[in-house]
């Protein structure tokens, strides 16, 4: 079994910033991609920011420029450092992870509980 577990969320105005955290751990052998989903009421979940093991980063476009996820692969550790943050970036943030297991060549996609992100205007 492997475990997401995600803090930092909060509250902040409009223009601050906010830095997530999500730690891997369990059954693990290798971690290919980590990444950033959100959902807010009523929409559907969205992909924030991924990255892979070999350093490839892929953003949404309402993000670019005022977010940065990074990995530490060696603790199987994903982070999202929020810039400039918008109300409209108001959501749960949830973790995801696709991890192989030992033992087995298959990716099986991991996600953690969510962290609330509240921007105020």
């Amino acid at each position: 079994q492997v475990q997401l577990v995600e803090s930092g969320g909060g509250l902040v105005q409009s223009g601050g910033s906010l830095r997530l955290s999500c730690a891997a751990s369990g059954n693990i052998f290798s971690i290919y991609a980590m990444g950033w989903y959100r959902q807010a009421p009523g929409n559907q979940r969205e992909l924030v920011a991924a990255a892979t093991s070999g350093g490839t980063t892929n953003y949404a476009d309402s993000v670019k420029g005022r977010f940065t996820i990074s990995r530490d692969n060696a603790r199987n550790t994903v982070y999202l450092q929020m810039n400039s943050l918008k109300p409209e970036d108001t959501a749960v943030y949830y973790c995801n992870a696709d991890v192989i297991v030992p033992g087995e060549g298959i990716e099986y996609g991991y996600w953690g509980q969510g962290t609330q992100v509240t921007v105020s205007s």
